[in-house]
């Protein structure tokens, strides 16, 4: 039987890495990165691709990606993806998954991030969409308003966000609700521009458009 998402979800070295990989972040000041992230970022990815008629099993290769995507975080945050890469290598062999699948999902952690990743496969794009929507505000670990920086002040502001198919007119939206009385919509561009430039281009690798809509407005 392939691997499934449950078996990982579940797995305790799934778990245990996420958890090490948040509280890491969390000394450094990150927003949170562990299984609430990890979970989201997995169910939307899967939800990418089926809603895009994609075949299941490359919704839950994708959800399998979106899962352990973040877990390089434990050794440190610089090249996470690629380190993350290998530590998923190791836990999808152990755990009896066909190779062929294990490099793609690898393929897909080591390029979600917007410093050096591509959107090399439909995995590799519903990851990078799926993970670059998860802005909000239960994301913030620092409890004192005091030591927020705009990373912080971002995600507080962001009281809805959601990441939503068209399918027949091949466009995925991302949409945010965003409260100006803690961050302006310029604050979140000036974090966040280049991780929408990534979502573009994996929407493209889909055949679809992204779009951004804040607070009502789409943006192209």
């Amino acid at each position: 039987m392939p691997v499934s998402i449950q078996q990982v979800r579940e797995h305790p070295t799934t778990l245990a890495y996420l958890h090490a990989a948040n509280e890491n972040l969390r000394q450094i000041g990150y927003t949170e990165h562990g299984v609430r992230h990890a979970t989201r970022v997995s169910k939307a990815a899967h939800r990418v691709l089926a809603e895009l008629g994609y075949p299941e099993r490359e919704g839950e290769l994708a959800a399998i990606a979106g899962m352990l995507h973040d877990i390089g975080n434990l050794i440190n945050r610089q090249l996470h993806g690629q380190t993350g890469a290998m530590l998923a290598k190791e836990l999808l062999g152990e755990l009896g998954m066909e190779l062929s699948e294990i490099l793609v999902i690898i393929c897909a952690i080591g390029n979600h991030e917007e410093e050096y990743g591509h959107a090399t496969s439909a995995i590799a794009a519903a990851l990078i969409l799926a993970d670059k929507a998860d802005v909000h505000l239960s994301r913030v670990h620092e409890p004192d308003p005091a030591k927020h920086d705009i990373h912080d002040r971002v995600n507080l502001a962001v009281t809805r966000s959601t990441l939503e198919v068209v399918a027949d007119e091949r466009r995925i939206v991302l949409n945010m609700t965003i409260d100006p009385s803690i961050a302006t919509v310029m604050d979140y561009f000036a974090i966040f521009l280049s991780r929408m430039v990534m979502c573009r281009s994996a929407a493209a690798r889909l055949q679809c458009k992204f779009g951004l809509m804040i607070n009502g407005t789409e943006l192209e």
